[in-house]
C-alpha cells in the first residue's frame, strides 16, 4: 500500500509540473515548474530503488540542466522584444534544413544497418557489491546508446525552443 501511495505521488507530483511547464506564461515559471516535474521522476525513480539513478535526476537535470535554461533564458533577455522576420544570422534557416537531413539520414542508416556497440545485454542485477555505477555505465554506451543519444538531441531542440519562444515581434516603439 505505501508503494502504491508513493507511486501516485511521485506521478501526480510529475504530471503536475508537466502540465505547468506547457500552462506557465513566463519562461522562468516553466523552468522552475521542469524541476518539479524532475523531482516527481526522481521520487519514482526511489520508490523504484533506483538510488543512482534518482541521484541524478536531481544533480544533472534539476541541478544543471534547468540552470542552463535559466540561463539561456535570462541571457536572452525575455523582456526586450525582437523582430523574428529578421534573420540575425544570415542563411540559418538553411543550414538547419541540411543539418536536419543529416540527422534523419543518420538515423536512418542508425537503424537500418546493423553496427556494433558492444556486447549484447549488460543490463541486470549486480554480480557484486558497488557494481551498479559500473553496470549502468555499461548499459548506457552499448545497449541504451541510441536512446541516450536521442535524449542529449531532444536536450538540444529545448534550448533551441526556448530561444525561439522567447523572442518577440519588434516595434517601431523598441528601435528608438
Amino acid at each position: 500500500m505505501v508503494d502504491w501511495i508513493v507511486f501516485v505521488v511521485g506521478a501526480v507530483i510529475a504530471i503536475a509540473g508537466a502540465l505547468g511547464v506547457l500552462a506557465a506564461k513566463q519562461p522562468v515559471h516553466s523552468a522552475v515548474l521542469l524541476v518539479m516535474t524532475l523531482f516527481g521522476v526522481a521520487v519514482l525513480f526511489v520508490s523504484q530503488e533506483a538510488h543512482f539513478l534518482a541521484a541524478v535526476q536531481v544533480i544533472v537535470y534539476a541541478g544543471a540542466i534547468v540552470v542552463l535554461f535559466l540561463f539561456v533564458i535570462m541571457l536572452l533577455g525575455v523582456d526586450r522584444s525582437e523582430d523574428v522576420r529578421v534573420e540575425t544570422l544570415k542563411a540559418q534557416r538553411q543550414i538547419a534544413a541540411v543539418l536536419g537531413v543529416l540527422a534523419l539520414a543518420e538515423l536512418v542508416a542508425l537503424s537500418r544497418f546493423h553496427f556494433v556497440l558492444g556486447t549484447k545485454s549488460v543490463a541486470g542485477a549486480a554480480s557484486e557489491p558497488g557494481a551498479n555505477v559500473e553496470l549502468i555505465g555499461k548499459s548506457v554506451f552499448t545497449r541504451y546508446l541510441y536512446p541516450f543519444e536521442i535524449t542529449s538531441v531532444l536536450l538540444v531542440i529545448a534550448v533551441i525552443g526556448a530561444v525561439v519562444l522567447s523572442r518577440r515581434i519588434r516595434t517601431s516603439e523598441d528601435v528608438r
